[in-house]
């Protein structure tokens, strides 16, 4: 999805709950400032919904949440929520929020031509910060191809490159799967406007 800064004068957090509730559109708030939240492409929510079906399945009755588009997530030892495409958790501090999560242990971004670089960058710097986290997915709606950003036992990011042919392991919540599984019926070509 695609943030587009709104007209909005700084707010709160509190004011921005309170705003954004009345809203048709999704609006990320970061440093004060409302972004407004655009749709994305076809390819960008079939692999959202192959990927929350896939998860929600493999944790079915574990305990740990998977949240789509909607759910926000406080960027720890900050205001800022962001909407991630995808989203796990199953810290118990999670349980009992009802607007949003704040420590997931896993966080997917599909990937467009005008969001790339900021998933890759910005929003990756912002992300990172979490303590919980250990795995964050980009996924490409363009090809079959993956990068994993993940946290490894001496607090090291490190990033792996999944393409065709490869195998995906989530040790955040243990799952490994073929990369194809998630492509599955998605026609893949390059991003119309």
């Amino acid at each position: 999805m695609i943030a587009a800064k709104d007209n909005f004068p700084l707010a709160t957090p509190e004011e921005y709950f309170s705003w954004e509730e009345k809203q048709l559109e999704k609006h990320e708030y970061i440093d004060g400032q409302v972004y407004a939240m655009t749709g994305g492409s076809k390819n960008h929510s079939l692999l959202s919904v192959s990927l929350i079906t896939l998860f929600a399945n493999h944790l079915e009755g574990s305990g740990c949440e998977t949240g789509n588009s909607d759910l926000r997530v406080n960027i720890v030892g900050t205001d800022n929520y962001i909407y991630p495409d995808v989203s796990v958790t199953c810290d118990e501090q999670d349980k009992a929020a009802t607007q949003y999560i704040t420590y997931p242990c896993l966080l997917v971004e599909v990937l467009s031509g005008s969001t790339e670089a900021y998933d890759r960058g910005g929003k990756f710097r912002m992300y990172k910060n979490n303590p919980v986290l250990q795995d964050y997915l980009l996924v490409s709606s363009t090809r079959i191809e993956m990068d994993l950003y993940h946290k490894n036992e001496a607090n090291e990011w490190i990033i792996i490159n999944y393409q065709e042919g490869d195998t995906v392991e989530l040790k955040s919540i243990n799952l490994t799967f073929p990369l194809e599984r998630v492509y599955r019926g998605i026609s893949l070509a390059p991003e119309s406007r």
